[in-house]
């Protein structure tokens, strides 16, 4: 199972509203943790792996370039240049 580092926890559970707008689904950073673990989230470095990855998940991404693809609700901008993506 992957490790998530506090930076990539502490950016889902901050913004996890961005995905869930009806409401959170985790309260602490141990939920955090255990949710990103359960849906297999993949942290990426840079715009360029974000399209990599939908690209390979088969997510079709004509008309998107690495700019408008990480506006997807599924993309969460870490804040250090990483970006986490959470399986829809």
């Amino acid at each position: 199972m992957p490790e998530y580092d506090d930076a990539v926890v502490r950016c889902f559970l901050e913004n996890q509203s961005q995905l869930f707008p009806e409401g959170d689904v985790c309260e602490t950073e141990e939920e955090a943790a255990a949710f990103l673990e359960e849906n297999f989230a993949v942290v990426v470095s840079s715009p360029k792996e974000v399209m990599e990855y939908f690209e390979e998940e088969g997510i079709d991404p004509e008309g998107l370039d690495e700019g408008s693809v990480l506006e997807a609700d599924e993309v969460f901008e870490v804040g250090d240049g990483r970006y986490l993506i959470i399986e829809g």
